[in-house]
């Protein structure tokens, strides 16, 4: 049996600064991410609104769509959030 994963961004405000992640459990994730609780870009960044993830049934297709994302543009990443959440609104409350 495989595990779901997710893919996700996490933003400091709206069209401000991006972080792009993978994880087989969003809520906990979101929840280190907004508490800065994890080391890295996110915090020194302040990256605590989740804006935008995805679901996939096995988390290698998730890890998978990750690496794609990684390499697009910034523009191109910021018309994905806003297709979905055109007012950058924080997911957070929406999946817990």
């Amino acid at each position: 049996m495989t595990k779901a994963g997710h893919v996700y961004l996490m933003a400091n405000r709206r069209r401000g600064k991006t972080y792009l992640g993978v994880t087989s459990n969003l809520v906990q994730r979101a929840y280190q991410h907004r508490n800065k609780l994890i080391e890295g870009y996110s915090k020194e960044h302040d990256c605590s609104l989740l804006v935008w993830f995805e679901t996939h049934d096995d988390i290698q297709d998730a890890r998978a769509r990750e690496w794609k994302l990684k390499k697009w543009r910034r523009e191109w990443k910021i018309a994905l959030i806003e297709e979905g959440n055109p007012e950058w609104r924080d997911l957070y409350h929406d999946i817990i």
